[in-house]
């Protein structure tokens, strides 16, 4: 598949469905929401897991396009980290807290495929 923006990107696709999880975790739960700290936290660090890729993407060269998969990649351990607070604080079923975890394992996965593959390739954005 042919990546021509930034969208075509699987990594960020899976980020964007991440983010929207989470805001949906934070509304469906009064207490989750009124938490301002972890809340602006998580939807932080999953928004951050969806911009890095379509910021890095206008990157000048493969090497700092890879630097902000990183970010993206180190913002996905973040909101996992965030998701075990909200479970301990019983802000989420521990069904949903598995979904999410999945989701972001499987997110944070991807860009790691990504950036094994721009490592060995002479990938050029189009």
């Amino acid at each position: 598949m042919k990546i021509e923006r930034f969208e075509d990107i699987e990594g960020w696709q899976l980020a964007r469905e991440l983010c929207r999880q989470v805001y949906a975790a934070v509304q469906e739960n009064a207490a989750f929401a009124k938490d301002w700290g972890l809340q602006d936290q998580i939807t932080r660090a999953a928004g951050s897991a969806m911009d890095n890729p379509a910021e890095g993407f206008d990157a000048g060269s493969n090497a700092e396009f890879i630097r902000f998969l990183g970010y993206a990649q180190r913002s996905c351990s973040e909101v996992q980290s965030q998701l075990y607070r909200a479970l301990d604080l019983n802000y989420m079923e521990p069904s949903r807290f598995d979904a999410l975890y999945a989701l972001t394992a499987k997110t944070k996965a991807k860009f790691g495929s990504f950036i094994a593959y721009l490592k060995k390739s002479n990938y050029k954005r189009a």
